[in-house]
């Protein structure tokens, strides 16, 4: 699906209302396997419970961070704001990892006991599966539309639910068949798929949080050498801020020229990588060349 185009302000409040709504979606399905956990005894399942509180809980979250993000540049901020949205799927990242460890202690520690099938509890779960995958393929396609890094985080956390249930139901009904040690199984097996999925996440939000670049130095090097009047391309460097890009350059023309050339040179670099590279901050310093 292509970008719509839709302004800052309205990509901000969009994304709000998405996670508002999960958030509604995530309580619901919170309720229905602790219900079903309770009532058969399954350690996977209640472990699962617990995973959909976290999943609240980072709803909640990522809302109050996007009120934070959409904030326009200020005096303490020159940049804006939008790192927190970065900081969100870095605590996202940190909370899945906090869950997994949970989650293996929970079941390394807990004594075996018998677990029941109901048919009315693995309706109830089939249920929370077909959710679970609906939402998720509802919330990617937003991410896209909007090109946010944050609903696309939170997709992936959710179709590592849709991954879990179906773990916790297989192991839930052989458990009840008598392979009681396939609960705990099963619980360790959700605890790595957690991990798995938190890794992607930190790779997405390290790099951005420790300014690594956003495009290709060499490459912002031989676009900026291509314009007319460019002498020798200094210094490149180039950052994420959230989900857009920002690039700094030092450049160097004829000492002999005037200002108003200078000027008009390094405007003509400015506008030539802004529409290659899809960049919205661009700050270009021009030196003379001797």
């Amino acid at each position: 699906m292509k970008k719509d185009e839709f302004t800052a302000q309205e990509k901000d409040h969009k994304v709000q209302q998405i996670i508002l709504i999960e958030g509604f979606y995530n309580v619901v399905v919170l309720l229905l396997k602790a219900v079903v956990g309770f009532a058969t005894g399954s350690l996977a399942i209640l472990g699962d419970a617990v995973h959909s509180l976290t999943d609240v809980m980072n709803n909640v979250v990522i809302w109050l961070v996007m009120r934070v993000a959409r904030k326009p540049a200020d005096i303490d901020h020159p940049y804006g704001h939008r790192k927190f949205e970065t900081m969100a799927v870095f605590a996202l990242a940190s909370l899945l990892v906090v869950l997994a460890v949970e989650l293996m202690l929970m079941a390394f520690r807990s004594e075996t006991k018998a677990v029941v099938s109901e048919p009315w509890g693995l309706a109830l779960m089939v249920l929370v599966l077909v959710l679970n995958l609906g939402i998720s393929f509802w919330e990617r396609q937003w991410a896209k539309r909007l090109d946010s890094d944050i609903l696309l985080a939170d997709a992936q956390h959710t179709l590592s639910d849709a991954l879990t249930t179906v773990l916790v139901i297989v192991s839930w009904q052989l458990s009840a068949m008598g392979y009681l040690w396939l609960d705990k199984l099963c619980a360790f097996g959700v605890a790595a798929l957690v991990l798995y999925i938190a890794f992607g996440l930190f790779q997405k939000a390290v790099p951005i949080l420790v300014d690594g670049f956003a495009i290709d130095p060499d490459l912002l090097t031989q676009a900026a050498a291509k314009i007319e009047g460019v002498e020798e391309v200094r210094q490149v460097r180039s950052r994420w801020i959230g989900s857009v890009k920002a690039v700094d350059l030092v450049i160097a023309v004829d000492a002999e020229i005037s200002t108003k050339d200078s000027h008009d040179i390094a405007d003509e670099v400015e506008n030539s990588i802004m529409k290659a590279f899809n960049v919205v901050d661009i700050s270009i310093h021009v030196e003379p060349f001797e």
